[in-house]
């Protein structure tokens, strides 16, 4: 188990998990081709809309050409979000620009455009009236393809019901309408499909209905139109909040951001599971953590570290919680008396992250719950601490037989979040102590039983979230462990002797970014978590 990010191994369960359809080039070769057939027919439409007679109005819709959208100037134009409509704008004029997301005609003369921009939609009207909007202006606007890009001026009105199909509660009776770029007629997914939560489709093939479910492969191989949807917005903008949190908090407590090299000469945790490449010559690999580097940097007297970062692991884990490539959130720091002060910082730091998660991102754990329901993370004000010891008996008083000396397993793991949840009433918590056998070469032993370590994992909802240590800072102490481990020493030398130096008794730890995003919102696979995941056979989009 690494002492950083949390463990990469997986379990055999994990590994039985279903891997990726080897159909799946074929089918993406189909949709390639009918979505050419359906480019050309589209086209096709468009040129007889502007066929389709004289208009006075012509000049108030269209294709924008290219030499336009070319930077050509700057006309001091002002665009309203759609996410800022609101009654206040009543009667006044606007300029949106977003997707059509939706479009429906009613009759010649009326047509309906959902615009949506960045997760927020408005309904907007075009209603045939003379020298106002033509029938030419109706039948161009239902020509348009869905996820267009479109500009749309008009003015804005209150409607006397709720609007249901949209976010905003105002309309835009439209005035001018211009595409600014057409999306292909038939789309891989439809955003409507991709959107929809299980729970609807359940109840809907109760009833007899039959609902489009999109796949988690179809979904990836389709990315770009996958995190159109309101939950990837949301669980992608919950992300970015949490590095934020991670980043303003650390500063606040006296912590400088680094940024370690990923092309290192050797494995810095230890086993196989590493990419290996040629470096001019030298053999070299992707750093699995930034564990050795960081230590350095407390050698080199920045007292306290962090960083955000890309780490790579090269297993063959076929599992919902593990990828080849990730986002490493990292801290490691002076210590004065004990390894607390490590889980100190975990406490507050993990705390103010959720405070401010429930706090600021309401509406977009909203949009995540409704497709993805769950229910919000129990958690205590002061994080509850227990020993690894304490937590073993747990599970024995349960009738979980584990071996007091080894790692917990998956199912271990999840079966104390369960016992610990009915117990004590978080779903967070973290479990120190761990037998040293299985944790890395540089964690520092309890100076009272050199079976158990200075070392600690932190749980959410009965997974593993975070692993963290005093490291053994003594260079002879750290060269005996490196060789228990089967650590080749001469491709860690400068490690090593960055502790000849002089160097401060320390401590850190590691998450995974994705983990976090995935246990705070209760998902149930990793690759939601990660823009464009990369796991053993996934290296595109």
């Amino acid at each position: 188990m690494s002492s950083e990010e949390p463990s990469q191994n997986p379990t055999a369960e994990e590994n039985s998990e279903k891997k990726i359809s080897k159909k799946e080039a074929a089918k993406i070769e189909r949709q390639r081709k009918r979505q050419e057939a359906a480019a050309l027919s589209a086209a096709a439409a468009v040129s007889a809309v502007a066929l389709d007679g004289e208009d006075p109005l012509a000049a108030n819709y269209g294709e924008i050409p290219l030499n336009d959208l070319q930077s050509k100037e700057i006309s001091g134009k002002k665009w309203t979000d759609v996410k800022d409509l609101n009654d206040g704008l009543k009667d006044q004029a606007v300029l949106v620009r977003g997707r059509a997301q939706a479009i429906r005609a009613v009759g010649k003369k009326m047509a309906f455009v959902v615009v949506r921009k960045r997760g927020f939609t408005v309904q907007c009207v075009l209603t045939v009236a003379q020298d106002v909007v033509s029938s030419q202006m109706v039948k161009f606007a239902t020509s348009l393809s869905r996820e267009s890009i479109v500009d749309i001026e008009g003015i804005v009105s209150v409607p006397a019901q709720p609007i249901t199909g949209a976010s905003q509660q105002v309309e835009i009776q439209v005035r001018k309408l211009y595409c600014v770029n057409m999306a292909i007629p038939t789309l891989p997914i439809n955003i409507d499909d991709a959107a929809r939560s299980e729970i609807e489709i359940e109840k809907a093939l109760k009833a007899g209905e039959q609902l489009v479910r999109v796949n988690q492969d179809t979904r990836l191989n389709y990315r770009v139109l996958d995190i159109r949807t309101p939950a990837n917005q949301g669980i992608f903008r919950i992300q970015c909040q949490i590095e934020n949190i991670f980043r303003q908090f650390l500063l606040s407590e006296g912590f400088v951001g680094i940024h370690t090299p990923k092309l290192i000469a050797g494995s810095s945790e230890g086993g196989s599971a590493v990419f290996r490449l040629d470096y001019k010559g030298t053999p070299a690999c992707l750093a699995q953590s930034p564990q050795l580097h960081k230590q350095m940097s407390i050698c080199g007297d920045f007292g306290r570290v962090f960083e955000i970062g890309p780490v790579f692991r090269a297993e063959d884990s076929f599992t919902h919680r593990h990828l080849c490539e990730f986002t490493g959130l990292d801290v490691e720091m002076e210590i004065n008396e004990h390894y607390s002060e490590v889980m100190d910082i975990v406490d507050r730091l993990f705390v103010t992250m959720f405070d401010g998660l429930n706090e600021t991102c309401s509406k977009e754990l909203e949009a995540i719950n409704k497709q993805y329901p769950f229910e919000p993370l129990k958690y205590l004000r002061q994080t509850l601490r227990l020993t690894f010891e304490e937590g073993v008996q747990m599970l024995k008083e349960s009738g979980v037989d584990v071996d007091p000396l080894g790692d917990l397993n998956t199912e271990s793991e999840r079966k104390l979040g369960q016992l610990v949840l009915e117990k004590y009433g978080t779903e967070f918590y973290i479990l120190h102590r761990y037998p040293l056998g299985v944790r890395p070469f540089y964690t520092m032993p309890c100076h009272d039983d050199m079976k158990y370590s200075n070392s600690f994992d932190v749980f959410i909802r009965g997974e593993e979230i975070i692993s963290g240590a005093q490291r053994v800072h003594v260079p002879e102490f750290l060269t005996e462990r490196a060789q228990a481990c089967g650590i080749d020493v001469n491709t860690i030398s400068t490690y090593i002797d960055s502790f000849r130096y002089g160097a401060p008794p320390h401590g850190g730890f590691g998450v995974g970014l994705e983990r976090v995003v995935m246990l705070f919102c209760a998902l149930n696979n990793i690759r939601k978590t990660s823009l464009f995941p990369r796991d053993p056979q996934r290296i595109t989009p």
